[in-house]
């Protein structure tokens, strides 16, 4: 495999172990605690490729193999889900005494725990809003800078090069949750991260039945990545990780889907007199799109929608009757979804003209959601 080859022939071919498996092409599901030595000399070496189960199996080193290249990575490590990945990535970076830049556009459970855990363990955390200049807030007891982009809820653009170049100045450290995009849109490491984190229950498991999360380090943050997530015990399952890898494999594939059903929803909805404006950064009218074009080479398919004013019952009807969108979080699998979107800033309030949506297009027929949401709004107007 060269670094040169495209996603779509990397996501194929990283991280096969054929050649361990008996030619199998899928590396098996290895589910293991105990792992025998064939000698003491061995034992006390402690250098055969498996040692205990929590330190990894092949199953695990083949779906981290495979992200290591994806992701341009010197090290990652697979955790039970996104939310932990936030954790150690944050943990890896900050300890006691420390100070961290939070944007205020990320994942609200992220937030939660820098409020609640991170507080307790003495870490002081501080919001910025996503496109403000970080290098007049960093302070001498800064350690790291964590990013999102676009940012949940709002998808607002972060221009990460530039956070990057102020961060390193001080010799702070820069982590960014990259699950929208993931490493086929936008590879973190190459434009100044240090800790690119994943929710692989998202896209990469891409089937709404695992629960994973990665982080994947440069050369200087390898050792400490390693050293704290084995500290944690810290082990995402065989069965997982296999998941995992076999939605990789397709991974090119569903993104390109949902990136052309996203785009044929957000440019319909946005013409729709309903609706006040849509929040989709790869729309010409968005104004994270210079960003997103400069350093994106595509869109997911979620995106957020700001409805016109409307009492509860409108939206309540609007989303209730769709037939096939689920109502429920997460996103990233075959299926589309809309959730009602509860905006929370500490740096100012996200100004929306009415109601805000979270829609994910899935991989149905984009013909059949658009008619599905022109019958919804039908609803809604009626309740108006």
């Amino acid at each position: 495999m060269e670094d040169k080859d495209k996603p779509e022939t990397k996501a194929v071919s990283l991280g096969r172990m054929s050649d361990e498996h008996f030619g199998v092409v899928n590396t098996p599901v290895y589910r293991a605690s105990t792992i025998l030595y064939p000698d003491l000399a061995a034992l006390k070496a402690n250098k055969q490729p498996y040692t205990y189960g929590r330190r990894g199996t092949p199953t695990t080193r083949s779906f981290e193999a495979a992200i290591n290249a994806l992701e341009g990575a010197a090290r990652t490590v697979t955790v039970p889900s996104g939310l932990n990945a936030n954790a150690v990535a944050i943990l890896s970076v900050c300890g006691a005494g420390d100070h961290l830049l939070m944007v205020d556009s990320a994942y609200e459970p992220t937030k939660t725990f820098c409020e609640t855990t991170l507080k307790r363990f003495g870490v002081e955390t501080t919001y910025y809003a996503p496109t403000e200049d970080v290098a007049p807030l960093l302070k001498p007891n800064t350690k790291a800078v964590f990013c999102e982009s676009p940012g949940s809820l709002t998808f607002e653009v972060q221009d990460i090069p530039a956070i990057a170049k102020a961060a390193h100045a001080k010799n702070v450290s820069v982590l960014m949750d990259n699950t929208w995009a993931t490493p086929v849109f936008f590879q973190p490491l190459k434009h100044g991260v240090d800790l690119s984190i994943q929710a692989a229950t998202k896209y990469v498991g891409g089937h709404a039945d695992v629960m994973l999360g990665y982080v994947s380090a440069n050369d200087s943050h390898a050792a400490q990545l390693h050293e704290t997530h084995g500290n944690l015990g810290l082990y995402a399952s065989g069965d997982d990780c296999f998941l995992a890898l076999r939605g990789l494999r397709t991974l090119p594939v569903r993104l390109a889907r949902h990136q052309e059903t996203g785009l044929a929803l957000a440019r319909w909805l946005a013409a729709r007199p309903e609706v006040a404006r849509v929040l989709h950064p790869a729309l010409e009218s968005d104004p994270g799109h210079a960003l997103w074009k400069r350093d994106f080479s595509g869109a997911c398919g979620l995106f957020g929608l700001v409805l016109k004013p409307a009492p509860e019952a409108a939206v309540a009807a609007f989303v209730d009757g769709l037939q096939h969108f689920g109502i429920g979080y997460s996103w990233g699998g075959f299926e589309s979804l809309i959730v009602p979107a509860h905006i929370r800033r500490s740096t100012g309030t996200f100004a929306a003209e009415g109601p805000v949506l979270r829609l994910h297009a899935g991989l149905e027929d984009a013909g059949d959601l658009i008619a599905d949401l022109e019958k919804g709004l039908a609803r809604l107007k009626e309740k108006i």
